[in-house]
C-alpha cells in the first residue's frame, strides 16, 4: 500500500468505507495466478487480472456501468486504497472490463471469484461445512426484444444479412442480385413490428415469402463456388437454425410449420443475438431469459453468505434439475450442508433420495399432495392403496388384489423406472366404490396405478407424513429467509436483467453479483451489524421499545 494513498485515504474516510473496511479486513486476495490460464504467456503485458477482477465485482457493489467502475479506479481514492495504487495512477480503459468478463466466460473461471471469496471467509471462521443451508430461484430476463414469429425470421434473416454486408460485400451483392425481390424494403430497417397483415392468409403469406428469401440466402452460402468461411459466421448459422425450427420443406417449396410442430420451448431460438435465451413460464408469469438458483448459509452464528449460484435455461421447467450441479459443486468447496431448505419446485421423491444417498443432505421442504381426479375432490389416491412390493400386489381400498405388476419407465428421455399395476375391470365395474376409483373409458381394464421405484414411494410418502408435523414446519420456517436474498441480488446488484448476452456471460454475471453480496454481508458481520427477520411488523417495533 503506497503511503501516500493510505494517509490521504484514511484523512478523508474517518468513518471509512466499504472499500476501505474490505482492504483493511481481507487484503488483497485475488491473485493473477488464479486466472493465468485465460492469458497467454507472450505478447504485451496485461492488466492486472486479480484487480480486474475485484473491480468487477465491486461494480456490482454499487451498481456501476463498465465506464463508470473505470472512472471510479480513476478518480475515486477509496477505490485507489482497494486496489493498492498510487494516487496518480490513471487506471485503464473500461473496454478491459468486457474482455476480461469473456475471457472468464471462455475459460470458466467465473467459479473462482466466488470460490476465492468463499475461501477467505472460511479462513477467517466466518464460514464452516454442515449446517444448514436454503435454496431459491429467481427470474432473469436477457437483454433481447421480445418479438413474435413474423418479427423473429425476419429479424433473423436481416442479422444475417448485416453479417455478410459486413463480411463479404461483393458476394452479398450478386446473391441479391439473382434474387428477384424488394429485400431492401423487407429486410433493411431493424424490424419492430408489421402492419397492414391483419389477416391469417397475409401473415402465412408473408412468412412464406421470407422462408423463400431465407432458403435462397442459404442455398448460396452452402454452393460449392461460395467461399467455405462464409458458413462459419455466427449469423448464418443462427439463421440455419431457425429456418429449420421455423420452416419444413416438401415438393411444393419451404412451408412454415405449423404451432404445433414447432420444437418444444427447450429448444426454440427466440432470438437471432441471444441463443441460449428461452422462454420460461411459472405459474402465470412467463418471461425470456434464464433462471438463476442462490443456494446461502442461513446459520444463526454467522453471517449469511451465499455458497453456490446456479444459472439455467428459463425453459428448464422442474427447479430440482439443478440440485444435482448445486451438490456437486458445494462437495468441491468443502461446504455441503447437513440440511437443505428449498421449496416445493425442488423437491420430489427422486431429489430427497439422491441427496441424502450420495452427498448426505438432508434435503427439507413441502412435497406436494398426491393429486386426484380434477372435479372430484373425493377419488382415491395412491396413498389409499396397499402396495406390497415382495409379493408384486396392490389391494384397493374395497380390498380386492391386482391382476397385473410389471415395470416400465417414465419416458424414453428420462428412463425413471415405474411400476405399472392394474386390476381386473370385471371387479371394478362390480365394485360399490367404483365412481371413487376410476372414471376411464376402457373396459378392457380396470383401475391402473403408475408407481415409483419403493424407495422413492416411500421416501416421498414419509416427507408428506412428516410436513404435517409441529417439529417439521418450524424446522422448514428458516427457508423464508432466502426470500431477502434475491430481494437484494434483483434489486441491490440489478439481478433481473442481464446486460450480457449468452448462458456463460449470464451465469459470469451471477457469479459477480453473488460474490459482491457476499463482500457486503462480510463487512456488515465484521462491523457487528446483524441480519434483521425478513419481515418486523409496526406492532413488534413496538413492543421491542415498550416491552410489557
Amino acid at each position: 500500500m503506497p503511503k501516500l494513498t493510505r494517509r490521504v485515504a484514511r484523512a478523508a474516510f474517518p468513518q471509512g468505507t466499504l472499500a476501505l473496511r474490505l482492504r483493511d479486513s481481507l487484503g488483497q486476495f485475488f491473485d493473477d495466478a488464479l486466472f493465468a490460464e485465460a492469458f497467454p504467456a507472450d505478447g504485451r503485458p496485461a492488466a492486472s487480472p486479480g484487480a480486474l477482477a475485484m473491480v468487477s465485482v465491486m461494480q456490482f457493489t454499487e451498481r456501476l456501468t463498465d465506464r463508470q467502475a473505470a472512472e471510479a479506479v480513476r478518480a475515486r481514492i477509496d477505490w485507489k486504497y482497494l486496489l493498492g495504487l498510487e494516487l496518480d495512477d490513471s487506471g485503464f480503459d473500461h473496454t478491459l472490463l468486457s474482455r476480461f468478463r469473456a475471457r472468464l466466460a471462455e475459460h470458466g473461471l467465473e467459479e473462482k471469484i466466488l470460490t476465492t471469496v468463499l475461501r477467505v471467509a472460511r479462513e477467517r471462521g466466518l464460514l464452516r461445512q454442515g449446517g444448514r443451508q436454503r435454496t431459491d430461484s429467481a427470474m432473469v430476463i436477457a437483454d433481447v426484444r421480445q418479438l413474435n414469429r413474423m418479427e423473429f425470421v425476419a429479424e433473423t434473416l436481416r442479422a444475417a444479412l448485416e453479417a455478410l454486408a459486413a463480411a463479404a460485400p461483393g458476394w452479398l451483392e450478386s446473391v441479391v442480385a439473382e434474387r428477384d425481390s424488394d429485400w431492401l424494403g423487407r429486410y433493411g430497417e431493424r424490424v419492430d413490428s408489421w402492419h397492414g397483415l391483419s389477416t391469417p392468409a397475409d401473415r402465412q403469406t408473408w412468412l412464406s415469402q421470407t422462408g423463400q428469401d431465407g432458403l435462397h440466402l442459404l442455398t448460396a452460402v452452402w454452393q460449392p463456388s461460395s467461399p467455405a468461411w462464409l458458413r462459419q459466421i455466427p449469423a448464418v448459422e443462427v439463421l440455419r437454425q431457425a429456418w429449420v425450427q421455423q420452416y419444413h420443406r416438401d415438393e411444393g417449396g419451404i412451408h412454415a410449420r405449423e404451432p404445433g410442430d414447432l420444437p418444444p420451448s427447450s429448444k426454440l431460438l427466440i432470438s437471432p443475438y441471444d441463443t441460449d435465451a428461452r422462454r420460461g413460464a411459472k405459474g402465470t408469469t412467463t418471461w425470456t431469459g434464464y433462471c438463476v438458483h442462490l443456494t446461502e448459509t442461513c446459520d444463526a452464528d454467522a453471517p449469511r453468505l451465499i455458497t453456490d449460484v446456479a444459472t439455467t435455461s428459463a425453459a428448464a421447467g422442474n427447479d430440482g434439475q439443478a440440485l444435482g450441479g448445486i451438490h456437486t459443486r458445494l462437495r468441491q468447496r468443502g461446504l455441503v450442508p447437513a440440511e437443505q431448505l428449498a421449496d416445493s419446485g425442488y423437491i420430489s421423491a427422486a431429489s430427497i433420495v439422491t441427496a441424502r444417498r450420495e452427498h448426505d443432505i438432508d434435503l427439507v421442504g413441502p412435497a406436494r399432495p398426491a393429486t386426484r381426479k380434477r372435479g372430484h375432490g373425493d377419488m382415491f389416491t395412491h396413498d389409499d392403496f396397499v402396495i406390497d412390493d415382495h409379493r408384486q400386489q396392490a389391494t384397493c381400498p374395497a380390498g380386492h388384489t391386482s391382476v397385473s405388476w410389471s415395470a416400465t419407465h417414465a419416458s424414453h428421455s428420462t428412463r425413471t423406472p415405474l411400476i405399472q399395476i392394474r386390476f381386473a375391470a370385471q371387479t371394478c365395474r362390480a365394485c360399490p366404490l367404483q365412481p371413487r376409483c376410476t372414471i376411464a373409458a376402457n373396459q378392457t381394464w380396470g383401475r391402473s396405478l403408475t408407481l415409483r421405484a419403493p424407495a422413492l414411494r416411500a421416501a416421498l410418502q414419509q416427507r408428506r407424513r412428516e410436513q404435517e408435523t409441529d417439529q417439521w414446519r418450524a424446522r422448514y420456517r428458516w427457508r423464508a429467509g432466502i426470500e431477502s436474498t434475491v430481494c437484494q441480488f434483483v434489486h441491490r446488484t440489478a439481478g433481473r436483467h442481464t446486460s450480457y448476452k449468452g448462458h456463460k456471460q449470464a451465469h459470469v454475471g451471477h457469479c459477480l453479483a453473488a460474490t459482491a453480496i457476499n463482500l457486503i454481508r462480510i463487512d456488515d458481520w465484521l462491523q457487528g451489524h446483524r441480519p434483521e427477520p425478513t419481515r418486523v411488523t409496526h406492532l413488534t417495533r413496538l413492543l421491542r421499545r415498550y416491552p410489557l
